[in-house]
């Protein structure tokens, strides 16, 4: 495969009108309106046509859902996992176009986006396996001749709302368990990415999911999201997005005593304590902080560094920054694409700006770029601060952007108060070559996740989430997934 591959598809392809997929039917939105999308890194292309939703079709689906609940919660599990393996083989046939249709509308570099869909592969081929690991248990009973049990069922209609910065990951993230452990789902893609969403579904359906099983709404936030986490027959919302807007639906949610699975933002830090390879580390720094231009909730955007190494480890970061590449998604040498939009590029901006007006020193990149092919995307290099004290808004708030800053510090002890000195806490990276304090920073991290001499990369079966503003519910991916999508029942049985 050619990166030019990839223009040559979209100009066969694209410029296609849309609809939602609901009860296992593609149609159009009730009030027949819809909305066009263009292409991140070519803004004359249009890429398709896709619904501007109403309260009616989220009604629809949801009635769709709720009916189909009753029949495929029932479906033995080892069927359920065979249709997701099926699916999970379909990702894999179908990588080339996943990939393009994915670049094209949120604009990350080909390779990662190729990345994103062998991600959702093995995350959906786990879920499959979980179908059958809806274990529960069996203990003595407190009189003759009765079974104690626990066993687990699915909750319903699950509402999954996902974020335009990973448009394949993130809804097979919340699809794939949901249906696994035998819920149904209706799903809200962003607005910003939709397109590889109904990609995704043409391939679930050919799965075999069963009508209603699976739904696709989409629209804004406030005519399809509002009216979704509201409705009576959803069980269980999973989002993933912004802590505003976590806690907001979480309120609603609350009101109906209905269950949350909200993965939030992060200010994530990588601190490093003695460490000698510091190569590696900035290696592991900037691939982690600059990966998908920066927009991902477990970025790494702030480096706490012992005094004594954060001259060295600051050009060690400089000569790592040197690698990258920005360009459009085709461009073989590209390794960061554009921002999603203008108007978040402004946003980033904006924090450049603050930055340097607190005291905070730039020094390297933050520059627009916007001759020749960059006139046609939302670019700029990545931009790396240092002279950062704790105090600064771009040491405290998510920028969500290739923005990085240097915070120095006398030791261990205040390394770690500054680490834990922000209301978010998704993940974090410790680089050391003591074991005492690698373990000591497990321990007092206030963190979901813990890296140790490592980025902030997951892995597809282990737990993923956060804790204090970054989080809420039980984990999403392995086997936590449980703890959302089933609840417990306890069952006596008296046999004599």
């Amino acid at each position: 495969m050619s990166q030019h591959d990839m223009l040559t598809w979209l100009d066969q392809n694209a410029g296609k009108t849309y609809g939602n997929y609901i009860n296992g039917q593609w149609v159009d939105s009730s009030n027949g309106k819809t909305v066009p999308l263009y292409h991140t890194a070519r803004k004359s292309q249009l890429l398709g046509y896709f619904p501007d939703s109403t309260e009616s079709d989220v009604d629809a689906a949801v009635v769709a859902a709720n009916e189909a609940f009753k029949s495929w919660s029932t479906l033995p599990a080892p069927d359920r996992g065979a249709i997701l393996m099926k699916f999970a083989d379909l990702l894999e046939r179908d990588i080339d176009e996943l990939a393009y249709m994915l670049s094209a509308e949120q604009g990350k570099a080909l390779a990662e986006s190729r990345g994103e869909v062998v991600r959702a592969t093995k995350e959906t081929r786990f879920a499959a396996g979980d179908a059958i690991r809806m274990d529960g248990e069996t203990l003595p009973g407190e009189r003759t001749h009765v079974w104690n049990s626990t066993i687990r069922q699915p909750i319903g209609v699950i509402a999954a709302i996902a974020p335009w910065n990973f448009p394949v990951v993130t809804p097979v993230r919340k699809i794939a368990p949901a249906l696994a452990y035998g819920c149904t789902v209706v799903f809200k893609p962003a607005s910003n990415t939709p397109w590889a969403t109904t990609k995704l579904f043409s391939l679930l359906a050919e799965a075999g999911v069963p009508k209603g099983v699976v739904n696709l709404v989409i629209g804004s936030g406030s005519k399809v999201g509002d009216p979704l986490v509201k409705h009576p027959l959803v069980k269980g919302i999973s989002f993933t997005g912004s802590t505003k807007q976590g806690v907001a639906i979480h309120e609603i949610a609350a009101k109906r005593l209905v269950r949350t699975q909200l993965e939030l933002g992060g200010k994530n830090p990588a601190v490093v304590l003695d460490y000698a390879n510091l190569a590696n580390a900035a290696k592991q720094i900037v691939g982690a902080a600059f990966a998908c231009s920066g927009q991902r909730c477990t970025a790494i955007s702030r480096v706490i560094v012992l005094k004594d190494q954060a001259e060295a480890l600051t050009k060690a970061l400089l000569d790592e920054i040197q690698m990258i590449t920005v360009g459009p998604a085709w461009e073989q040498k590209a390794n960061m694409g554009p921002l999603v939009n203008k108007s978040h590029l402004d946003s980033v901006q904006e924090y450049l700006r603050i930055g340097k007006e607190e005291g905070a020193r730039l020094l390297a990149g933050g520059e627009i770029l916007s001759e020749g092919e960059y006139a046609h995307g939302s670019y700029m290099t990545p931009a790396l601060f240092d002279q950062v004290t704790p105090d600064m808004r771009i040491a405290k708030e998510e920028i969500f952007g290739p923005v990085l800053s240097v915070i120095a510090v006398e030791d261990e002890k205040e390394a770690f108060e500054i680490a834990n000195s922000v209301e978010y806490g998704l993940a974090a990276s410790v680089f050391t070559d003591n074991l005492s304090s690698a373990y000591r920073f497990a321990e007092q991290i206030e963190s979901g996740m813990v890296h140790i001499n490592h980025g902030t990369a997951s892995a597809a079966y282990m737990p993923f989430g956060g804790v204090k503003q970054s989080g809420f519910g039980a984990y999403s991916i392995g086997s936590t997934n449980k703890d959302f999508f089933t609840e417990l029942k306890v069952v006596y049985f008296q046999y004599d």
